[in-house]
């Protein structure tokens, strides 16, 4: 799982040949942690189609910013450099894997 900063983002996300999944957290937020092994789980099973990354939005303002995350956990998914989805709060797996098959 790649860890987004503003200076690897535009080669992670914006040049990347598959969908990337992006997960806004922070550490201090409970369900943030809660959806961390969701994260991981779906990464082992859709790895080879999706490319799963985070972003500490604590460390990463000004990405937050970018993307008006107004509350964690958000996933965005995107496409050829474009945002295709959005979602917040907590989700189960199968929630996501829906997303995902979209």
């Amino acid at each position: 799982m790649t860890e987004l900063t503003k200076g690897n983002f535009s080669a992670e996300v914006e040049l990347a040949e598959q969908p990337v999944l992006i997960d806004f957290f922070a550490h201090r937020c409970r369900p943030c942690q809660m959806m961390a092994p969701v994260f991981e789980e779906l990464e082992r099973e859709y790895g080879r189609s999706y490319k799963f990354c985070k972003v500490d939005t604590d460390a990463q303002e000004g990405l937050a910013q970018q993307f008006d995350i107004l509350s964690v956990p958000t996933l965005v998914l995107m496409r050829e450099g474009e945002i295709r989805h959005r979602i917040s709060g907590y989700r189960s797996k199968d929630d996501i894997a829906k997303i995902l098959s979209l």
